[in-house]
């Protein structure tokens, strides 16, 4: 069983940093990926940032400049560096680990408020 666990989550102001981070622990075969979703209330859960490949990087328009993804492949981790942050970034971030099957995190909240 695989287990992904967030953390890294708060409140921030407008303007503000926070780095999310991901743990994957359990049986976890050797080629994977990673990546980092959110969901807000009332819309659907949507792609952030994630690893397409083991170094191809693909980010959400919307946080292109501002997010940067980074994985350590040696101990399954995965973290999301988040700059000037704003307050459309406010949702619920979802670490997911794709190796054939998937899987997710329980969430972190992210609130981005004055």
């Amino acid at each position: 069983q695989v287990q992904l666990v967030e953390s890294g989550g708060g409140l921030v102001q407008p303007g503000g940093s926070l780095r999310l981070s991901c743990a994957a622990s359990g049986n976890i075969f050797s080629i994977n990926v990673m990546g980092w979703y959110r969901q807000a209330p009332g819309k659907e859960r949507e792609l952030v940032a994630g690893f397409t490949s083991a170094y191809t990087r693909s980010y959400a328009g919307s946080v292109k400049g501002r997010f940067t993804i980074s994985r350590d492949n040696t101990k399954n981790t995965v973290s999301l560096q988040m700059n000037n942050l704003k307050p459309e970034d406010t949702a619920v971030y979802y670490c997911r680990l794709y190796d054939g099957m998937e899987y997710w995190g329980k969430g972190t909240q992210v609130t981005v408020s004055s």
